[in-house]
């Protein structure tokens, strides 16, 4: 029997994220400003450009390197894309990229090599680089880093909700099944095992083209997808997550004119604050950075 101080049902997690008056995508916003003046515990940076996905779905990497490039201008507060990425990673440092193999939606190249390049010109040496998703567990390169860096796309997830930051650690564990109970409720505590949490220097969740709605284990169709053209940055997984849920949440409502729950409650992003502390998932207390293309940005 659940502990009932420490189940989180859906309507709990959409109060908590500023969801429960989902009604509209105006109605999403008025409840965002009302908490202004709250004092905020994390950033993050939304970043978007329609020119990111062209309309045949194709990727364009100059215009993600851009990005990426002022998403970590406007994090870091500096004023020179070089001296923005020397606040996160050194020279001296082993570098590991997590990624996300996922076959319908994976980790895009464009994004990867986007890293790759400002970390390189950090003056970390391309041997010192690792990218990889399965495996890292076992890989002497993750286990080694002294800076690692998260990137994935948002999409929603049969057993925790939304396929997200958070979840994208899972790899990092032995036996990932162990933390599937409970709707994935407990992915925060991997955050705390080996030092993840303090080596992660940047999660970037990868929101050019979303899934939105998804029913049943690897379900993917791609009417359920959009191109939002977008990135969410921080150093808060947490945050990020709990903006991207947000996000999936104010696009089905935008899309089905009604709100249409997802499998699973993503209660992982609030017990990831809550129970674990490694993270904010309270949007009244997070510091959210618009910048470019905002038509139709629903969070």
């Amino acid at each position: 029997m659940k502990d009932e101080k420490s189940s989180l049902d859906r309507r709990q997690f959409l109060k908590q994220v500023g969801l429960l008056a989902a009604g509209s995508s105006l109605a999403l916003r008025a409840g965002q400003s009302k908490s202004e003046d709250k004092p905020k515990r994390a950033r993050v940076v939304l970043v978007r450009d329609k020119r990111a996905v062209d309309d045949s779905g194709n990727l364009q990497a100059e215009v993600i390197q851009r990005m990426l490039d002022d998403a970590v201008l406007a994090l870091t507060g500096k004023s020179k894309v070089s001296e923005a990425w020397a606040t996160l990673v050194s020279p001296d440092d082993l570098v590991g990229i997590k990624t996300n193999v996922w076959a319908h939606l994976p980790t895009p190249r464009e994004v990867e090599e986007a890293l790759v390049r400002r970390i390189r010109e950090v003056g970390v040496p391309q041997d010192k680089i690792a990218i990889r998703d399965r495996g890292v567990h076992d890989d002497p390169a993750f286990r080694k880093a002294t800076a690692l860096f998260n990137a994935r796309p948002l999409r929603t997830h049969y057993w925790a909700g939304i396929g997200g930051c958070l979840k994208n650690y899972i790899q990092f564990v032995p036996k990932p099944y162990e933390y599937h109970p409970d709707e994935c409720a407990d992915l925060g505590a991997i955050w705390k095992l080996d030092r993840l949490r303090e080596r992660t220097r940047l999660n970037v969740l990868v929101a050019l083209t979303p899934l939105f709605y998804g029913r049943g284990p690897h379900h993917f169709d791609r009417k359920f997808t959009w191109p939002y053209c977008g990135l969410l940055v921080s150093t808060d997984p947490v945050a990020v997550d709990a903006l991207g849920a947000r996000l999936l949440q104010a696009k089905r409502v935008a899309f089905f004119g009604e709100d249409r729950p997802l499998d699973t409650t993503p209660k992982h992003v609030i017990l990831a604050d809550t129970r674990h502390g490694i993270g904010c998932a309270n949007t009244e207390q997070i510091e959210l950075i618009r910048i470019g293309w905002m038509q139709d940005s629903l969070i």
